[in-house]
């Protein structure tokens, strides 16, 4: 702890936004970055507490003190030597996490001012791109070869940690590019996906295989390929191979939908129709007209008020809406503090975020009843005001009616619900599920911790084999 006094001398300071009337007008990343003095001060303020409640927070258990004390110094290859032995890949999270460890900084309980934990750790990261710290590791090969199906953040953090610990591994992507909701369901204006490729080049560079647009299935155990490129010959000599060991990290590919009157209108789309379109426009990929999801010269309704509903929101100024609302059927979350949330819990609160200052109008209580139309289009969406009560004989709340039923115009209908929990049959030994696959829907975070800890776990395994 370099400098015993800066949590009480420097305050917070964030490095913010780009100007709104900038940034809707591209997918420029929205966030902007702090100078270096600025950011080894913000880096200063960490108090490295005797019980640091970050270590607790965070799923990879990060040494936030740790490498905050070695930026603060300037030691900027030290600050990502020890960020990286917990955290595979600091610059996915330092732009997305939502940085658990901040709520549960102790600095934000005694001052409401965390330290810059999230943005630290994206300059670290960033840093060693640009110096060169982030090198190529080759390790001693043990003859095992492992498969993993996906190339999320944890199929990632999968191949990552089974590659250095010796393994051969070949990663299966359906998708023409790896990074899965990382690359097709996170705008580029939360995450550039030129970060995703840099990162990819060293894995590949690292000896890991990835086959892209190859569907793979299990059946008794061994793999089934479906849909691989018949031109890559190359490629189906590895794919027809045996593996010691399978990881599946599929994520959650189902959507949460919802089934109301009407749902068969055109304009009524799943949240991730419009997000995974317009990440593979960006990415030069060309749709028919009459494929194209967009927002421009509309009026949207989001319907979910979680991050991909903002996410749509986002996008949606950025295709040119007219208007957009979102519709929360849950109430709205206390403002500032939530006592049944304490520190150092993440904190359940209402959250406003880049894309909801772009304009939005945000309601909450709200049930959709149906979806109304026109010659086969969605004009516009009947929903109703409700409330929750107390189930009398206990468990989830009863919803009653609380005013009378509305139409809000829309010519496009965003569902952003939530996606559904896979379900998985019962598995040979040698195969192993992780991330959202496994465990549901999640913080991106959390999956990488994920495919890291399912890892160590194929190596126990292959290593009594």
């Amino acid at each position: 702890m370099g400098n015993p006094k800066a949590f009480l001398t420097i305050p917070r300071k964030e490095a913010g936004y780009r100007p709104v009337n900038d940034r809707i007008h591209d997918f420029g990343e929205v966030e902007q970055t702090l100078n270096t003095r600025d950011r080894q001060e913000q880096a200063s303020r960490c108090m490295d507490c005797g019980v640091p409640f970050c270590h607790w927070a965070c799923p990879l258990g990060n040494k936030d003190p740790e490498w905050n004390d070695a930026l603060y110094r300037g030691e900027w290859e030290t600050a990502y030597k020890l960020l990286s032995r917990t955290n595979p890949f600091p610059e996915f999270t330092g732009r997305i996490c939502p940085a658990l460890c901040e709520k549960a900084c102790v600095l934000y309980l005694t001052t409401g001012e965390a330290v810059t934990n999230r943005e630290n750790e994206c300059a670290i990261a960033e840093r060693a791109y640009q110096e060169g710290y982030v090198t190529t590791v080759h390790p001693e090969r043990n003859g095992r070869r492992v498969a993993v199906i996906g190339s999320g953040p944890a199929g990632l953090a999968a191949a990552h940690r089974l590659n250095r610990l010796g393994y051969g591994v070949t990663v299966f992507e359906k998708n023409e590019a790896a990074g899965g909701l990382l690359r097709y369901g996170i705008p580029n204006f939360k995450l550039n996906k030129k970060v995703i490729d840099r990162r990819i080049r060293v894995m590949e560079e690292e000896g890991i295989e990835f086959v892209y647009g190859c569907a793979v299935s299990i059946d008794n155990g061994k793999l089934t390929i479906d849909n691989c490129p018949a031109s890559n010959n190359s490629q189906l000599s590895i794919l027809n191979s045996q593996f010691d060991a399978i990881v599946i990290a599929s994520g959650t590919p189902v959507a949460r939908d919802l089934k109301a009157p009407g749902r068969e209108l055109k304009g009524v789309h799943l949240a991730l129709e419009l997000l995974s379109q317009q990440n593979r426009v960006l990415a030069g990929m060309e749709f028919p007209k009459e494929e194209r999801v967009t927002a421009k010269d509309k009026d949207v309704l989001v319907i979910g008020g979680g991050d991909t509903g903002s996410d749509c929101i986002g996008t949606a100024h950025r295709q040119g809406c007219r208007s957009v609302t979102q519709i929360e059927i849950m109430p709205k979350p206390p403002v500032g503090h939530n006592p049944n949330t304490p520190w150092p819990n993440w904190p359940v609160i209402l959250k406003t975020t880049s894309s909801h200052e772009e304009g939005c109008t945000r309601r909450w209580n709200i049930n959709t009843l149906e979806f109304i139309g026109e010659k086969g289009r969605v004009t516009g969406v009947r929903v109703q005001p409700i409330d929750w009560k107390p189930n009398p004989e206990g468990g989830r709340p009863v919803m009653v009616e609380a005013g009378a039923p509305e139409v809000i115009k829309a010519d496009l209908v965003l569902l952003a619900m939530g996606f559904l929990k896979p379900e998985h049959p019962q598995y040979p030994d040698n195969v192993f599920v992780c991330g959202d696959a496994a465990n549901g829907a999640s913080l991106v975070v959390r999956a990488i911790a994920s495919g890291l800890d399912t890892a160590a776990k194929v190596d126990k395994y292959l290593k009594k084999q």
